[in-house]
């Protein structure tokens, strides 16, 4: 096989898994380590892919966005979202919210209700519920994670599987039928993961820009997820296959 067929089958896996191994690509393309390596570094340098430890991921999913830059992104329809995320909440029901800009703008719409316990990660989610002393706010700690303003980490993951909530609210990176919610980072993973792990009912709340996306990890499988809330810019092909997956899918 030439270089340019192995490394176009590459990238075809790269798209398809978010991340390939080279101990994978050695044996699915019949070669050794060293040409994979070598192949890979040159994907790198012409930006097709970001070089990990033992391999690769998309070049896409490799960076976790700054915070500044993932408010930028559908503002509008994020406060839809978080709008219509708000509706599924009742007073007194025990509630998580993971990190993101969409969760944030759902506790800013919850501060007027009563009677909620709030878990959460995310110091812009607790910040937001500051205003609403009637409504119990727990912020589970750990180390902080400064691109996304929460605590991710082994402790907070332990104390996470102490909690129990009605519903868990989860952003993410991306959002695919065929993968479930996923992430750039393993620890931001561990704690979304660790959330659900207590909640009743997950949805997930996901604008266009990360629906039918995948990131390098997953967060939550497709079949733990009962509900999405996106918008109405989501790609309809990519809705249907998460109706057929299981999940109940709402547009605003």
């Amino acid at each position: 096989m030439i270089a340019a067929q192995r490394r176009n089958i590459i990238l075809d896996t790269i798209e398809r898994d978010g991340a390939v191994s080279i101990t994978a690509l050695t044996e699915e393309l019949d070669t050794s380590a060293v040409t994979i390596r070598r192949d890979l570094d040159q994907l790198a340098d012409e930006g097709r892919l970001v070089r990990t430890h033992g391999g690769a991921v998309l070049a896409s999913s490799a960076r976790e966005s700054s915070y500044a830059e993932k408010l930028e992104q559908a503002l509008a329809e994020k406060t839809a979202i978080a709008r219509a995320a708000a509706t599924r909440v009742r007073n007194g029901d025990v509630v998580a919210l993971g990190p993101g800009t969409t969760t944030e703008l759902l506790a800013k719409e919850l501060v007027t209700r009563s009677g909620l316990r709030v878990v959460t990660n995310s110091l812009l989610v607790a910040e937001a519920m500051v205003s609403s002393p009637e409504n119990e706010v727990i912020v589970v700690g750990g180390i902080l994670r400064h691109s996304i303003r929460a605590f991710v980490g082994g402790g907070t993951v332990s104390q996470l599987l102490g909690l129990r909530a009605d519903t868990v609210f989860l952003s993410g990176n991306g959002l695919a039928a065929d993968f479930g919610l996923s992430t750039p980072a393993f620890p931001v993973a561990d704690t979304d993961r660790a959330m659900a792990a207590g909640a009743d009912r997950v949805i997930a709340v996901v604008d266009h820009t990360k629906v039918g996306h995948r990131s390098s990890v997953l967060t939550v499988p497709i079949e733990e997820i009962q509900h999405l809330i996106t918008d109405s810019k989501s790609e309809k092909k990519e809705l249907e296959a998460l109706r057929e997956a299981g999940v109940e899918v709402e547009a605003v």
